[in-house]
């Protein structure tokens, strides 16, 4: 009988035939666990192990490795994004490019988002931004309950665009909204895109997949299986969708190293971590 494992994982081009039960294994079975949006479920996991299997922003899993929350990395990588679209700023106020952040008031839905780190990585390191400089305004805590979030609270009810817009604040990160009065603070994004691969930068990566220590200390066998699992549904979804993440071991290490960096930079992590230790003996021989 398959081993059955509460999972969660959200609907995404890479794994779309796994979720659609096109691939299957006489060893494992998935349990899917929704919830809309995927990374509502970032927290029970961090907080609660909820899952066997998870999906799992990799800031927060680096945070949390910090903290020693029994999980551990699996390579496989399930959402990977260029960034530098992910940023706003109201233009009825005037232009505002990246350098002009410094003393700015920034709105983010947390300041402890991958994509919040990957930006704040951009502007600090190729934009000369002082981060410190910037009036932090943020609207949930993060999904390690241990980090200690010194950043302002928005007021109870506001929305993060709205605000933006009303004038409340000079940019926003984390967001992609079509607004007659927002534009990217990054004004020609797929130039800055461009740059960012001419430059020898990785692909970003935003959620990869974690499975719990227990789970890897006991079933070794059962890792290996999920691994394999989301490594042919993948391939199955390359075929299908250009969109679908694709990473050599190569690209996902120098990812993961930008990341690490950017992250242990921003003071979310103690020390700029090893890729290596991200994982254990099991998923490391996966790579």
């Amino acid at each position: 009988m398959a081993m059955r494992l509460r999972t969660l994982l959200g609907d995404h081009p890479g794994t779309s035939a796994l979720k659609k039960g096109s691939i299957r294994s006489d060893l494992v079975e998935l349990d899917f666990v929704d919830y809309s949006p995927t990374n509502k479920g970032f927290k029970p996991m961090v907080r609660e192990q909820a899952f066997a299997v998870s999906e799992m922003a990799i800031v927060t899993y680096l945070m949390a490795k910090s903290f020693g929350k029994p999980m551990v990395l699996l390579p496989d990588v399930v959402v990977a994004r260029f960034q530098h679209g992910h940023a706003l700023y109201n233009a009825s106020q005037g232009t505002l490019k990246p350098s002009d952040l410094n003393g700015k008031r920034v709105g983010i839905r947390s300041f402890t988002t991958t994509t919040g780190a990957w930006l704040r990585g951009i502007l600090a390191n190729d934009h000369g931004v002082d981060l410190n400089s910037i009036d932090w305004v943020t609207f949930e805590d993060a999904h390690v309950a241990e980090f200690k979030d010194t950043t302002k609270r928005a007021p109870a009810g506001k929305q993060i665009v709205q605000m933006l817009v009303d004038g409340e604040l000079d940019a926003i990160l984390g967001e992609k909204v079509e607004h007659p009065q927002l534009k990217p603070l990054f004004a020609d994004v797929a130039a800055e895109e461009k740059s960012w691969f001419a430059r020898g930068r990785p692909a970003p990566i935003n959620h990869m997949v974690v499975v719990s220590t227990d789970l890897s200390a006991k079933r070794p066998d059962a890792v290996r299986e999920v691994h394999r699992l989301l490594s042919e549904s993948a391939r199955e979804s390359m075929k299908a969708s250009a969109s679908a993440p694709r990473f050599t071991a190569d690209e996902m290490r120098r990812s993961l190293e930008l990341i690490i960096s950017y992250t242990a930079q921003q003071g979310l992590i103690p020390r700029a971590y090893d890729v290596d230790e991200l994982f254990d003996d099991v998923t490391r021989a996966l790579i």
